[in-house]
Parts: structure tokens; C-alpha cells; sequence
């Protein structure tokens, strides 16, 4: 057979299959390593330069971006975040005491939240468009995850677990990104997302009617079923005050200072309006004494922790690319995830409790006009001033505005149109999302989450498990081979069967893709003498895979049929070398294109009679 080995070495069409030696093992693990870890390839730009001063130059550029944005810094950029600082800053301080609120910790914890961390992050962040703060959906699951009681028995001692949270979170966040394990994030899909937020917001929403109707006792469980049997429980302390709710209209801060001005006015706590209550001047007080790891209660901190951190990171590093992409830049995933990180470490020691980047203040903040992540630097300046000298005026803030304030938020997170967009486009994205939004909605929002992340998990295991596989036919006058589905007007040639994989081919799928190349021979209606796999899809291949090839190609052998390899993939090709796989199917047998091995086929393959079989 020296003229079939020669056309495998030398095809018709000029180069063929490169039989080249394997990598070593060192070499294999240095390449996998680095598409895993690092596959934008940050460093290469950096290795190229000469210069061993601009190669450290860049180096800290890349790990501290601040170093590559400020040189560049003028006054007219100082303009548009100064604006846009002193906006974000009107959002920050009825969403912060607001948001504090959900979370049942005193709300001036909320202030100092949005003090700190934007300093942080103005220094290691990434993105020029992102703005710091807390987020309704994880003061409402920190709220529920350690539970009315423990607020009850002990105020000092949930404030107390709360930083430790916040400090378990940081320390989560910054370990993903320095070993850049960004991919975990991954697995909260976009349709995870979007139904978690539109059920987070349906029952942040029925939270807040106890601010709105002045309910004085109320449940703090968040599913649908709960809180209206609460609402209904206790309707006999319903006090509506329309004229001040129909206020959320005019905008966060002015429901604030209106809202302050009226119950000042009038001493609305005299006449049952519920207020804020005192908020003392001055800045974050150290609370990294306060710190507690508690046997007894760190499984419920490190629970709280590491789902609020995922959630948080998922929607932060989601915004951030989300407003790149309108401004044409590119945030890095891993480095957000750092910056987040130590966000969350430094505000724990502040007393601060979790933040990230919120939709709604990220959008105000594009909408001002952001160059820079300075007006993170802008807004935390100001902050500094409201703690200074503003924050007892706030005191006097009425519980039913900020109420308006959350419910006016939480509208804009209920994604209608994206939701009917994934149902017109994919019904099982769809049902992920609305097992979220339902699971959130009416169980809870950990369960809702497990529920909707273990469907998305389901579908990547089927994926897998079931991976596809077509039948490709010849295009018309060319040399191009097509699925014959997807392009009816292919021409099938008869004696040839031509399969594509599309997927690794290892010990879960492997049982699958024999009985599937094997019911394509079966339900072929002439006789077939060529079975062509094309293997550009399959990016690995497993020993129980190689298996499986071989037990093919066996049971064709006993048919009569010829199986031929069409362009492995250079790690799939040195497995197949390593394991002797070549050896035994013979390189006379393994094609660069469909094209040559049909040729191989017609004018060589053909000659043989017969075949051992391996």
C-alpha cells in the first residue's frame, strides 16, 4: 500500500497531514494552562518590549490602571466626571440609606458604603463607565440569609456578621481574579441573570409595602406567598399617605429633601410617619475589630458570602462590559474582579457592607458623560462632605419615600422585552430564566438561584453528553462539504457516508457517538463502502474515545466499509499517536480534507480488497 501512504504524506491538493512528533508532557501543560488562565494573553504585549523600563512601566499599568489612565488625565475629561461624580452622588444617598434599609442594618452603614469603595476602585478597577454602590438584590439576600431572629436577639452581632460577610466576599472575589478563575462566574448565564433580577424585583417591590402603607410589623421572608400574607395579616395598620408616595415621580433625591422638609415641617413622627431616625456626622469608623468568626455561625456567613459575592461579581463584571461595548472599550474580567475584591476587603475593615457596580447608577453615570473612572473618585469626595456636615438632615428622610425610591428602581430591572426575546429565540433559555424569576419569586432567592444555575448546568451536561453530529454533502461545483440539512441542495455521493463531530469525543459522549455513526450507516439506502469522519470540530479526545473509533471501525471492517479520519486537531492528533491509535488504522487512512480523502477513496482506497482488522 506504499501509494496510499504516499497520499496521506502528499495530498492531491499539495500539503497533507503533519505527523509530527508529540509535545512533551511540559509543553502540553504550559499551552493548557494558559488558555485556561490566561486566554486574551495579557503579558505578550509587554514580553515584546525591549525596553526593560517601559516593560515595568506596563507591567504596573496592567495591575494598577489607574497608572494608565491618569497620566493621560486633562481638564476637559475632569469636566465631564466632575459632572457626572456629582450625579451619581444625588443617586448614591437616598439608594444607599434606601438599600441599608432592605438589608436591616442602620442605614447610615449605607452612606459609608458608598465613601470607601469608590476610592478603590477608581485605582484598580477597569472600567471607565462603571459606578460604585450597593445593590438592592444582595441587601435583600444577606437580609434573608441571616434571618429576622438573629436581628432580633442581637442587632450589634448581625451588623458584626455582616462586615465578616462582606470581609469572606472580598477575600472570594480576590482569590477568583488573582488565580483568574473568572470562568466560574460563567455559570450565572444571561438568562440566569435576567430572571434572578425580574424576581428579585417583584419581591423587592412587596417588601416595600410595608414602607408605603406604614405597616409597623411585617415579615422579612421574600417569597410572594409570605409577604402578602403579611400585607393581609396585619392591614388593620395601613396608613396611606398618597400625596407624599406620588412624590417618587420627581426623582430620588428630591423625594428625599421633600420628603426630609414635610416631616420636619410638620414633625411627622408625631403624626405616625415613620423616619430614617438619627444618622450622626463624621466618617466610616473602623470596624475590623468587629469581625467575627464565630464557629457557630460561619457556615451562615460563609453561605451569605460566597452567593451574594458570585451574584455581585456576575452583575458588576455584566454592567461594566455591557457599557464598553457602547463606548467601544474592554473591560477585563479578572481585574474587575480583583478590584471588587479588595472593594469589599478594605470596606469590611470600614465599616462598609457589600458593593459592586448597580445598573442604575452605572446608567446615570454613562448618561452624565464619564470619561474616567474619576468620578468614582468625585462621588466618593462628595460623599465624604454628606458625612461631614449633611448626614443628619437625612434623618428626617420618611420611610414611605424611600420605599417610592426602591419600588421606582426595581421597575427598570424587570426585563419584559429580554424575556420575550429569549422565548422567541430559545425556549430553554427562557424556561432557565423563568425558573429563576418564579423560583426567586416564590420560594426563595438562593433556591431560585440553585434551580435556574442547575437547569443551565443540566443543558451544558447534554451538550456534552449528546454532542451533534451531521451528515455533509457536497456543494454544487466546488470542493466545500455541507450539512445536508442545513443546505438541502448538497449532493450526497453514493458509496460515501461523510459525518462531522462537533464536540470532544470522551467517556460520557462516547457510547452516543458509536450508536449515532452507526445508525447513520444503517439508515444509509444503498450500500456504503466509505465511512469519512470529519474531526475539525472534536478539540479533544479521550481513551475511551479512541476506543470507540477503533470498535467502529471494526464493526465496519466486518461490513466491508473503510473508515477514514479527515483533519484531527493537533491535540486529538497526538493522542491518536501516543496511544498507537495511527498505528493501527494506518496513516494511508488520516486525510487534511474532505476533498483529498474522497480522491484517496476513489482512486486509491479502492484498490485494496481487504483489511485486517485491529
Amino acid at each position: 500500500m506504499e501509494s496510499d501512504r504516499t497520499s496521506s504524506s502528499s495530498s492531491p491538493k499539495g500539503q497533507g497531514v503533519n505527523f509530527s512528533a508529540p509535545r512533551s508532557f511540559v509543553v502540553k501543560l504550559r499551552s493548557k494552562c494558559k488558555e485556561t488562565f490566561f486566554p486574551d494573553d495579557p503579558f505578550k504585549p509587554i514580553s515584546q518590549e525591549p525596553n526593560g523600563l517601559i516593560k515595568t512601566k506596563k507591567t504596573l499599568e496592567y495591575f494598577v490602571p489607574i497608572f494608565e489612565w491618569l497620566p493621560k488625565y486633562n481638564l476637559q475629561k475632569l469636566w465631564y466626571d466632575l459632572l457626572a461624580g456629582i450625579t451619581i452622588t444625588s443617586l448614591a444617598v437616598p439608594q444607599g440609606i434606601s438599600y441599608a434599609n432592605l438589608a436591616s442594618i442602620p442605614p447610615i452603614i449605607g452612606l459609608y458604603s458608598s465613601f470607601v469603595p469608590p476610592f478603590v476602585y477608581a485605582v484598580l478597577g477597569s472600567s471607565n463607565t462603571l459606578a460604585v454602590g450597593t445593590v438592592a438584590a444582595c441587601s435583600l439576600l444577606i437580609s434573608e440569609t441571616f434571618g429576622e431572629d438573629l436581628l432580633k436577639m442581637d442587632p450589634n452581632l448581625y451588623l458584626h456578621l455582616i462586615f465578616t460577610s462582606t470581609f469572606i466576599t472580598g477575600v472570594f472575589q480576590f482569590a477568583l481574579g488573582f488565580f483568574r478563575l473568572g470562568i466560574l462566574v460563567d455559570f450565572l448565564s444571561h438568562s440566569t441573570i435576567t430572571g434572578f433580577m425580574g424576581g428579585t424585583a417583584i419581591i423587592i417591590l412587596l417588601q416595600q409595602l410595608k414602607g408605603v402603607f406604614g405597616l409597623v410589623h411585617f415579615t422579612h421572608k421574600t417569597d410572594v406567598v409570605s409577604v402578602l400574607h403579611a400585607l393581609f395579616t396585619h392591614r388593620d395598620e395601613k396608613k396611606i399617605k398618597p400625596k407624599l408616595f406620588w412624590v417618587s415621580a420627581m426623582g430620588p433625591m428630591v423625594v428625599v429633601l421633600v420628603g426630609c422638609l414635610v416631616a420636619y415641617l410638620v414633625k411627622g413622627t408625631e403624626h405616625g410617619i415613620q423616619t430614617v431616625g438619627p444618622l450622626k456626622k463624621g466618617l466610616n469608623p473602623p470596624s475590623i475589630q468587629y469581625l467575627t468568626f464565630d464557629a457557630k455561625y460561619l457556615p451562615l456567613v460563609i453561605k451569605a458570602a460566597i452567593v451574594t459575592g458570585l451574584i455581585a461579581m456576575a452583575e458588576g463584571i455584566a454592567i461594566g462590559r455591557s457599557f464598553a461595548v457602547m463606548k467601544n472599550e474592554q473591560t477585563d474580567g479578572n481585574k474587575e474582579m480583583i478590584a471588587f475584591g479588595l472593594m469589599n476587603i478594605i470596606g469590611s475593615f470600614t465599616s462598609c457592607y457589600l458593593t459592586t457596580g448597580p445598573f442604575s447608577k452605572t446608567a446615570v453615570n454613562y448618561n452624565a458623560g464619564t470619561k474616567t473612572p474619576m468620578s468614582n473618585v468625585v462621588m466618593g469626595l462628595c460623599m465624604m462632605l454628606v458625612l461631614l456636615f449633611l448626614a443628619p438632615l437625612f434623618s428626617y428622610t420618611p420611610l414611605v419615600g424611600l420605599s417610592a425610591i426602591i419600588m421606582s428602581a426595581m421597575l427598570g430591572l424587570i426585563d419584559y422585552e429580554e424575556m420575550y426575546h429569549l422565548f422567541k429565540v430559545d425556549k430553554f433559555d427562557f424556561l432557565v430564566c423563568m425558573s429563576a424569576f418564579f423560583g426567586v419569586s416564590f420560594l426563595s432567592m438562593d433556591y431560585g438561584l440553585i434551580i435556574s444555575v442547575g437547569l443551565s448546568v443540566v443543558r451544558a451536561l447534554l451538550y456534552v453528553a449528546r454532542p451533534s453530529t451531521c451528515k455533509l454533502g457536497r456543494i454544487p461545483n466546488s470542493v466545500m462539504f455541507r450539512d445536508i440539512e442545513q443546505y438541502p441542495g448538497s449532493e450526497e455521493m453514493a458509496g460515501y457516508v461523510i459525518l462531522q463531530l462537533g464536540s470532544p469525543i470522551f467517556f460520557a459522549n462516547s457510547t452516543y457517538v458509536r450508536e449515532r455513526i452507526l445508525r447513520w450507516i444503517r439508515d444509509e439506502p444503498e450500500e456504503v463502502e466509505f465511512l469519512l469522519l470529519d474531526l475539525s470540530g472534536v478539540s479533544s479526545i479521550d481513551m475511551t474515545g479512541m476506543e470507540t473509533l477503533l470498535e467502529v471501525r471494526r464493526i465496519l471492517v466486518s461490513k466491508g466499509i473503510k473508515m477514514v479520519i479527515i483533519n484531527p486537531r493537533f491535540e486529538v492528533l497526538e493522542k491518536m499517536m501516543l496511544s498507537h491509535f495511527v498505528e493501527k488504522i494506518g496513516k494511508e487512512y488520516v486525510f487534511l480534507s474532505i476533498d483529498d480523502a474522497v480522491q484517496a477513496c476513489r482512486f486509491n482506497l479502492s484498490t485494496s480488497k481487504s483489511e485486517p482488522c485491529s
